[in-house]
């Protein structure tokens, strides 16, 4: 049964906002692979906030353009699927990249990081990122060491402070006595 125009249009806008939540997109050819296999990738993708969507080459070019994305034109060639990812970009990659070298039939053509393209070999690269978690605390450890710096620094010097006043104290006391 024929898609009529407004359920295009729902696909579309529906495929827009999902470019404009993404923080990488994954171009695949899925060519020859069963639903079920699909169905396991799109399962092991839902921890990391990804989805797997199989989409008509020019639906994916109107949403990409709605989004304000480029539009690679040679990764929307054969049978196209993305790879949405919001969520955690290495954890989902990862999936991807498993998946791939698991079934040969699955192939990953490369992919976009809002305005920049990357080749399949960037997106593989991706893998290496470390956990948003481990960036938070990397961020938060770099934010901590020039306050601990400084509290150390001052409390070595209000630490000199006291040991005069106790010297000059037991001067005084021996002086008195």
């Amino acid at each position: 049964m024929p898609v009529t125009r407004e359920e295009k249009e729902q696909q579309i806008a529906e495929l827009t906002e999902r470019f404009r939540q993404s923080q990488v997109i994954v171009w695949t050819e899925y060519r020859g692979l069963t639903m079920p296999s699909l169905n396991a990738l799109r399962k092991s993708l839902r921890p990391h906030r990804a989805e797997f969507h199989v989409i008509k080459n020019t639906l994916a070019a109107l949403a990409l353009r709605r989004a304000g994305l480029p539009v690679a034109e040679e990764m929307l060639s054969g049978p196209t699927a993305a790879g949405v990812i919001a969520g955690d970009i290495a954890s989902a990659v990862r999936a991807l990249s498993e998946f791939a070298a698991a079934n040969r039939e699955f192939i990953i053509k490369g992919g976009q990081a809002n305005q920049r393209f990357l080749r399949a070999d960037e997106v593989t690269a991706l893998t290496t990122l470390p956990s948003r978690e481990v960036l938070l605390a990397q961020v938060l450890g770099g934010m901590k060491a020039p306050v601990s710096g400084l509290v150390t620094v001052l409390g070595g010097t209000v630490r000199g402070l006291l040991n005069v006043l106790q010297a000059r104290s037991r001067q005084l006391e021996e002086a008195g006595a």
